[in-house]
């Protein structure tokens, strides 16, 4: 059986009966009018999600501007960037369960407004303190909306509704990250008005408005469950440790790896264990965790967790070495560097969006041959361009593949993550995956980041750049490698009837 038909059976006699589930997800397939709404609601969530995304690389083509503009050191510019991500991070799971408690409607909202209002306060900044001060405000307001996004599809779609879904997830992804470097370089190049860098804050203003009127028109009320606590007590040792892992990781290589960071970094780990004996305790005492042990034994979920955490990992972190050789050791242009990014990104929407239209019987082991195509694009990909030569053909076609060979990965193994998963636990299976592919993408800018540019020295020769690529690439193959083992384990739990 396949994933798609899994999806749309298994889990719908188990938890998708008119009787189960809301309205809105009989709805979403009932005639024109029905799919045509749940159309609109797609669109409305997902361009929220865009936003949330593009901010991570929109940013980065500004950095320049913003330095000679604001008078600000390395440190604080490197604040500007790392605060959206550090509290975006340690506050998914938070909204997660804010959305469970009080309502996704709700949640999608208030964090809309956040965003946006941080967005305008951004592109208002005076000097460095206040921009890293909205930055936070701004990943706060991100972490309230995005959760919501996943658990909305996974409320109010079903069976092929819901695939296709997860499918236009996935290709809004890898386009919010090629887009975000694109779109910088357009607004920072054109300089509107004498504004400088301030457009890529600005621009999400009139976005974010649009998104506010028709949320109020489209976002589905649904039924929420007031009667479960919190667990505060869970809720700030996850904080805590999620806060410990991301700061050292995203500050470590611009400050050179202080010791505070691996005091943090063990502190996280310990934190971690914490949260495990804390959450055990208050499930053993019939209380509510903030992540039940059901959720996590939800069959493939784990697995499929992880194997995706490593997909993004080797995805944002080939992007921010990969950006790095074409502008700094090639000499391009942001805005040409981001243009270099459209195949991967084309790639990878194309085979999220298609991959269920393959025959059925390559459904199952679909991710691990394209994990597998992944590592060896990746090492193909380093070799060819390690001499510091120019982009050509080869080098195009073979980011096409590895787009082509992230999509046909990550999206089976997101369905399979979530198939299973009761839909009184879509919210906090929400919150974990996307806190897994967040801290996927913040390891791999860091860790990846790491090899990089522990192996060139700007400025230096492209051919330089080109060997510290390719030995990035090296390490890329190794996790791809480990992610295609994780994705051989989702196979019984996609096999299951």
């Amino acid at each position: 059986m396949t994933d798609l038909q899994i999806a749309g059976s298994s889990r719908t006699a188990r938890t998708a009966t008119p009787a189960a589930l809301p309205s809105d997800a009989v709805a979403a397939d009932a005639g024109p009018a029905g799919r045509r709404r749940s159309g609109l609601l797609l669109g409305l969530i997902l361009t929220g999600q865009f936003m949330a995304v593009l901010d991570v690389a929109i940013v980065n083509v500004a950095v320049p501007t913003m330095r000679t503009d604001l008078h600000a050191s390395g440190a604080a510019l490197q604040l500007v960037i790392a605060g959206y991500t550090i509290a975006y991070a340690v506050l998914l799971i938070t909204g997660a369960r804010l959305g469970a408690r009080f309502g996704h409607r709700l949640l999608f909202q208030s964090g809309l407004v956040g965003f946006t209002t941080a967005s305008l306060l951004c592109g208002l900044a005076q000097d460095t303190g206040s921009l890293i001060a909205f930055r936070l405000l701004q990943g706060a307001g991100a972490a309230l909306m995005v959760p919501q996004v996943m658990s909305l599809i996974q409320k109010t779609f079903s069976g092929p509704a819901r695939a296709r879904a997860l499918g236009i997830y996935t290709a809004v992804l890898a386009g919010a990250n090629v887009v975000g470097q694109v779109l910088g370089g357009l607004l920072v190049s054109a300089d509107l008005f004498g504004s400088g860098w301030r457009p890529v804050f600005l621009v999400n203003v009139p976005i974010g408005l649009v998104l506010l009127v028709a949320g109020q028109r489209l976002l589905p009320e649904l039924p929420v469950d007031r009667g479960r606590r919190f667990d505060l007590v869970g809720l700030l040792v996850l904080a805590l440790a999620i806060g410990l892992l991301v700061v050292p990781l995203v500050l470590g290589h611009e400050l050179n790896w202080p010791f505070w960071g691996w005091l943090m970094l063990a502190g996280s780990a310990l934190a971690f264990a914490l949260f495990v004996v804390v959450e055990r305790r208050i499930a053993a005492r019939g209380g509510q965790p903030l992540i039940h042990g059901r959720v996590l034994r939800a069959p493939g979920l784990l697995p499929a967790a992880v194997a995706i955490f490593l997909i993004m990992f080797n995805f944002a972190g080939f992007l921010f070495a990969f950006a790095l050789h074409l502008q700094a050791g090639l000499g391009l242009s942001p805005l040409d560097a981001g243009l270099a990014f459209v195949p991967l990104a084309v790639g990878f929407g194309l085979a999220g969006l298609n991959w269920q239209r393959l025959p059925a019987r390559l459904h199952l082991p679909l991710p691990v041959l394209a994990l597998l195509g992944l590592a060896g694009s990746d090492l193909a990909l380093g070799q060819l361009l390690r001499s510091g030569g120019h982009l050509g053909i080869g080098a195009e076609l073979l980011l096409l593949v590895i787009g082509v060979s992230s999509g046909a990965s990550y999206s089976p193994l997101f369905a399979r993550a979530l198939h299973r998963v009761e839909v009184a636990d879509a919210a906090d299976a929400s919150g974990v995956m996307v806190t897994m592919i967040q801290l996927g993408s913040v390891v791999g800018v860091a860790l990846l980041g790491t090899i990089f540019l522990s192996s060139v020295n700007y400025p230096a020769p492209a051919a330089t750049s080109g060997h510290a690529l390719a030995a990035t690439t090296c390490a890329m193959l190794v996790a791809a490698a480990l992610a295609a083992v994780l994705a051989f384990r989702t196979r019984r739990a996609a096999a299951l009837g």
